[in-house]
Parts: C-alpha cells; sequence; structure tokens
C-alpha cells in the first residue's frame, strides 16, 4: 500500500479548479483501511459528514446507539478487521458507553467517529456541545479530537491502527465544520499506510515455558478467547495432544479457544475459587494460552491458585499479561508460541481423559407440560451445522447450553465478555453481514433481546439471514435465581405479557412463535437446512418455563 498524500486543488476537464475538502480526504482513508461500511445513527452534528454519501460507501441505518456499536463489533469479530461506528456528540456516545465496554473486553477492534459541534464556537459551549474526551471512561483504546481540522484524515488512519493493535475501539472527535475545510497542499497523513505485525514467536522467548512444562508431572492446559483463531486451535491440539493433557476453556468466555468435541476438552472452568481449585487441584502446571489467570465472578475469600500449582501465560494481549499472576507470561502470538512448545516437548505416554460429553436431550414434555430450555437447546444441539457460529445471550440458560453445544469449529460460541446484556442481537447481525457463507444462530433470552430489539429493523431491512431463537420466560430469570440464593423475594415483576414475535413483526422482521415441542422441532427442521443460504433473518420466540 503506498503512502497517503493529500493533494489539493484537483483539475476538472475543463481546467477550472475543484478544492478537496477533509471530508474527501478522510473518505480516501475510509477506502484504504476497508471502512466502507458505516454503522450509524444520525445526528445534526453527523450530517456535514453523512449527506450525499459517495456509491461506493454503504450506510447502515441501526435505531439505536448500542445497535450501532453491536453491529460493528460482530462484523469486527467475523472479520478481524477494524469497523466502522457513527455517534452523535454527547447524547449518542452515551447511549453507546456500554457496547463500547463490550467490544473492548470482547477485544473487537472499532474506528468510532464522533460529532461535534462547530469548532467555532464550542469555546461558549453551545447547544450539543458535548464533554466527549473522558465519556466513555478507559474502555476506548485511544480518543483523540484533532488540534486543526486537516489533521481528522490522519486522526482516522492512526485510530485504525490502534483498534488493530490494542483489539478495542478508537475513537475519533470530529466538530462538524472540520469536514468542510480544504485540506492542505501535500499533507502527509501521520499516520503509516501499511503496519505489519510480527506473526513468529521468539524461540529463546519460548524457553522459560518449554523448561516449565518438561518438568510437569500432571500439566492441564486453560484456553480463552485470545486463541479463537484456525491455526492457534490446530497448534493447541497439537500441543495438547503432545502433553496428554486436559483442556479447560475460561469462565464467562467471549469466544471458545479450543474444540470442544475433542476427546482432550475437560470442560468450563469455574468462575469461583473453590471451584477452581476442584478443577486444578491435581495438577502442578497449568499453561493458560489467550486467557486471563484466572476470570472470576463472586467473590470467594482465599487464595487464588491451589497450593503447589504453576501457571504459565501465553497472549498477545499486554494489558491481560501485565495484570496475570502467573509465573511466566509471554507475550507472543499464541499460535506460534504453542507451535514452539508442541515441537520442542516430548511426547507424554498414558490415556488422555475421557472428554466432556453433553447430557442426554431431556425427554419430550407430556401434553399440557411446557418446555424448558432443556428442550429447546437440546433440539438445536441435534440440528445445527458443524460450521455455524453461535451467540449466546442467555445468561439463565448458558452452562445448559455449554453443556449441549460443543463449539466446533472457529467462531462456533461468541458470547459478551462484558456480562452487560444488548450485544447479542446486534452483534449477531453483524456477524451474518461479515460471515456470509456461515449459519448464524443467536440463542438469546427475552429479557436480554429487549435491550436492543431495534436491531430486527436492521436486519431485516439489510436482508441479514441470521436466527434468532428467543427463549421467552417472561422475567429476569437469571436475577430471580441470584435473589433467591440471597434468600430473599426479588421485588421486580414478570413482564410475560410481551409478545417478542409481534414486536419482532412490528419491526418488518418475519416471526414465529412457538409454544408446542412437536412445533419446535418441525419448525427447526424446515428452517435449518437452509440455514446458510437466508438472507432476510428470522425471529422463533420459544415459550420456555421459567
Amino acid at each position: 500500500m503506498a503512502s497517503t498524500t493529500i493533494t489539493t486543488p484537483a483539475a476538472t476537464a475543463d481546467g477550472a479548479a475543484t478544492d478537496r475538502t477533509v471530508r474527501d480526504a478522510a473518505f480516501d482513508v475510509l477506502r484504504e483501511r476497508g471502512l466502507t461500511t458505516l454503522f450509524a445513527n444520525p445526528g445534526s452534528t453527523e450530517i456535514p459528514l453523512l449527506s450525499g454519501l459517495p456509491e461506493d460507501l454503504r450506510f447502515v441505518l441501526a435505531l439505536h446507539e448500542a445497535s450501532v456499536v453491536g453491529l460493528a463489533t460482530g462484523l469486527a469479530i467475523a472479520t478481524n478487521e477494524p469497523a466502522l461506528a457513527i455517534l452523535h456528540t454527547t447524547a449518542g456516545l452515551g447511549n453507546a458507553v456500554a457496547a463500547l465496554a463490550t467490544a473492548r473486553v470482547n477485544r473487537a477492534p472499532l474506528v468510532v467517529l464522533v460529532g461535534q459541534q462547530d469548532r467555532r464556537h464550542l469555546a461558549l459551549q453551545p447547544f450539543l456541545a458535548g464533554r466527549l474526551e473522558g465519556l466513555a471512561g478507559e474502555y476506548p483504546v485511544s480518543v483523540e479530537q484533532p488540534i486543526r481540522a486537516q489533521d481528522v484524515p490522519g486522526a482516522i488512519s492512526r485510530a485504525y491502527h490502534a483498534a488493530r493493535t490494542h483489539r478495542g475501539p478508537a475513537l475519533v472527535i470530529v466538530p462538524m465544520d472540520d469536514w468542510a475545510q480544504p485540506v492542505d497542499q501535500g499533507l502527509r497523513v501521520a499516520a503509516p499506510a501499511r503496519l505489519v505485525r510480527a506473526a513468529e514467536a521468539d524461540e529463546a522467548a519460548v524457553e522459560p515455558l518449554v523448561a516449565l512444562l518438561e518438568g510437569a508431572r500432571s500439566p492441564a492446559l486453560v484456553v480463552g478467547a485470545g486463541a479463537d483463531e484456525p491455526d492457534t486451535w490446530e497448534e493447541l491440539v497439537a500441543l495438547a495432544e503432545r502433553l496428554a493433557a486436559p483442556v479447560w476453556q475460561e469462565a464467562f468466555s467471549a469466544r471458545a479457544g479450543f474444540p470442544q468435541d475433542h476427546p482432550l476438552f475437560a470442560g468450563f472452568l469455574s468462575h469461583a475459587r473453590d471451584g477452581l481449585h476442584r478443577q486444578l487441584g491435581a495438577h502442578d502446571v497449568v499453561l493458560s494460552v489467550g486467557a486471563p489467570v484466572f476470570r472470576q465472578y463472586a467473590y470467594v475469600p482465599g487464595p487464588l491458585l491451589p497450593e503447589g500449582l504453576t501457571v504459565g501465560l501465553i497472549t498477545d494481549d499486554p494489558d491481560e499479561a501485565h495484570r496475570s499472576p502467573a509465573a511466566i507470561a509471554l507475550l507472543a502470538p499464541p499460535a506460534a508460541a504453542c507451535r514452539i512448545l508442541a515441537a520442542r516437548l516430548p511426547a507424554q505416554d498414558g490415556p488422555p481423559p475421557a472428554g466432556h460429553r453433553p447430557p442426554p436431550a431431556p425427554a419430550a414434555p407430556a401434553a399440557g407440560e411446557p418446555m424448558v430450555a432443556g428442550h429447546v437447546l437440546a433440539a438445536l444441539a441435534e440440528r445445527l451445522p458443524e460450521d455455524a457460529v453461535v451467540l449466546e445471550e442467555s445468561p439463565s440458560s448458558r452452562p445448559e447450553l455449554h453443556a449441549r453445544i460443543p463449539a466446533r469449529r472457529n467462531l462456533g460460541f461468541v458470547s459478551a465478555a462484558m456480562g452487560g446484556l444488548g450485544f447479542g442481537l446486534p452483534a449477531a447481525a453483524g456477524l451474518r453481514m461479515g460471515l456470509a457463507d456461515r449459519p448464524v444462530v443467536a440463542i438469546l433470552g427475552d429479557g436480554a433481546s429487549l435491550y436492543a430489539i431495534q436491531g430486527l429493523w436492521t436486519a431485516a431491512r439489510e436482508g441479514i439471514g441470521a436466527l434468532f431463537v428467543i427463549m421467552a420466560n417472561g422475567r429476569y430469570a437469571i436475577m430471580d435465581q441470584l435473589a433467591t440464593m440471597q434468600g430473599a423475594s426479588a421485588p421486580w415483576p414478570a413482564f410475560d405479557d410481551v409478545d417478542v414475535a409481534a414486536i419482532a413483526r412490528g419491526f418488518g422482521c418475519p416471526a414465529r412463535r412457538i409454544s408446542d415441542h412437536g412445533e419446535l422441532l418441525a419448525t427447526l427442521d424446515e428452517v435449518m437446512p437452509t440455514l446458510a443460504g437466508r438472507r432476510e433473518p428470522l425471529v422463533l420466540a420459544v415459550d420456555v418455563a421459567p
């Protein structure tokens, strides 16, 4: 890729001068970086940018900023490249903060343009002037408001590199009058045209981990979202088989880090210290690959690690390495590091662990009995294609989903690592946009779906063929469970009068409400064979008992 230079003025065929603007130069940067799909919910501060877009730029409207960022996040995860979101000053950025936090924790690279009032009277704090630099807190990987309008194209290019390098949202705040300003003659964009990252690991740097694993009596692996790449899966399988070591998936992972139908897959690591001690207590060495050491939820007193356990870490995320209580943390591409380890370590004898086995499907409900989540998940498990992308946002059913639906391919499981609701529905649509040849199935709770239900309009409008299976129990079941665990009653009411299928149809999205087990099976048998080729979304709102 050639270095980017901004030139003005250009000459027309009749010799007249035509001034190029900052907007023109910014569009050139977007094209060079592949940021030609613009997800937005427009406001007045973005009108100078968005009005009269060139035909080669695709505008995708979402009806809420959480959906804007969710769609872009799904596309970024699918393509492993930055996606572009455009937000409206304080109101838009404020609405999107939780979604930006999810993008950061999910390691999704985003370039985010945020509108601002006219630069010429910002000092007077006019209507819609935003105090934007700190509004999203520390979740953006970078925030920049260019000093001059002419610096906007370079800021966008730097945001692209920051998003790719640090795997998160990079914000550029642009006053609305900047877009119409002329660019400087011959101004060079202050960013590299191409940023190349090393794909190989230094053999000498891997040596401490070789020594650690060579001396291990009973090694185990823990994998996480940072290992969810095809080449990393391949190298991890080779390493696990070399060590004959069980492989655990990190708790609350955004993505699967290992094929979960492999005999060495041991299951999911507990999010509580006592559970983690039971699972890892028999091992003397654990190597964590692309996963923090170790992600937990409710605080449990006592030591983090079992006595006598030594932990090594391989990650390409500097923040993950810096906060890890590991004995050895290696900052390197996981696939390359695992390849070196598998080549250097001796093969271990002995039978491999038995592996994780899905539970049997529950018996069909008797006449008049309601379905439970297990009926839906078991039916999906029997019918999902091997290459299906399963996106989960159903907290009360997540453990059972993990047990019944193994991730068999890279991106076989995607979820919100941040824990906040509203990610799943728009992210599934974004994933499908970037993975047109793979079926995408979102498994959502009805409460979760309502946080970003507007995303169905965008999916229908854009012809995005994702399947949304919404398990409708009419309540926040996970919150009810947590209240019960506290020995108290929940003060919030049920919302079982909400008809998600009717809402979906109101947004122009095809939807069916299903209350009968036989109807569920027949519908899935009808839909699944054509899932990869779908050109419109479909919502299946399935009534289940809480």
